[in-house]
């Protein structure tokens, strides 16, 4: 493995990283899921770090590193509905932007061409509030049950910023793919 393939590797293990989250949610064990999230959240923010500050950038990582954060969120939220902790609706909110978002992206590059996947600011702050309100969760059943208007809250600034981030992308992905169909004629 060469150095410049490390924050891949790294991303790759965020993906393995998510079964024992998994299991620890699903066992109400939420110290164990909090540090291992923690540990997520951290090997994210190196590899994103390591990427941009050597220039190590390639195209494997710009699909790998949202991938993970998914997986990750994905399976968080499915846990913590499973466990009746967060909405079961919530968790069909945040699984329909993110299938329109890859079936948008997959319509994009079969029938437009190929592009570089770069997340809107509304989608990074969206990922944001997802964590923040699973760590919430999480936080609120093993320690502090009195978080629980703070968790009510970020679930709905969730709900506003998948709702936000989804439409956004529907329409700059919309215009941009408008714009080189017609460039074609």
């Amino acid at each position: 493995m060469r150095t410049s393939d490390l924050p891949n590797a790294i991303s790759i293990l965020r993906i393995v990283l998510v079964i024992p989250v998994v299991i620890a949610l699903l066992n109400n064990n939420f110290s164990t899921a909090l540090v291992l999230f923690a540990i997520a959240g951290f090997s994210d923010a190196l590899d994103g770090f390591l990427a941009k500050q050597f220039h190590w950038e390639s195209r494997l990582g710009s699909i790998l590193d949202p991938l993970a954060d998914k997986l990750l969120l994905v399976a968080s939220f499915a846990c913590l509905a499973w466990l009746d902790l967060v909405p079961m609706w919530l968790l069909w909110l945040v699984l329909a932007r993110d299938i329109i978002i890859v079936v948008g992206g997959m319509a994009y590059h079969y029938l437009i061409g190929q592009f570089t996947l770069l997340p809107l600011w509304s989608s990074k702050i969206n990922t944001t509030l997802q964590i923040a309100l699973v760590l919430l969760v999480i936080i609120e059943q093993q320690w502090f049950s009195q978080l629980a208007l703070i968790t009510s809250v970020t679930k709905w600034l969730v709900v506003a910023s998948v709702i936000n981030s989804g439409t956004e992308y529907i329409v700059v992905w919309g215009l941009r793919a408008w714009q080189q169909y017609k460039n074609r004629q």
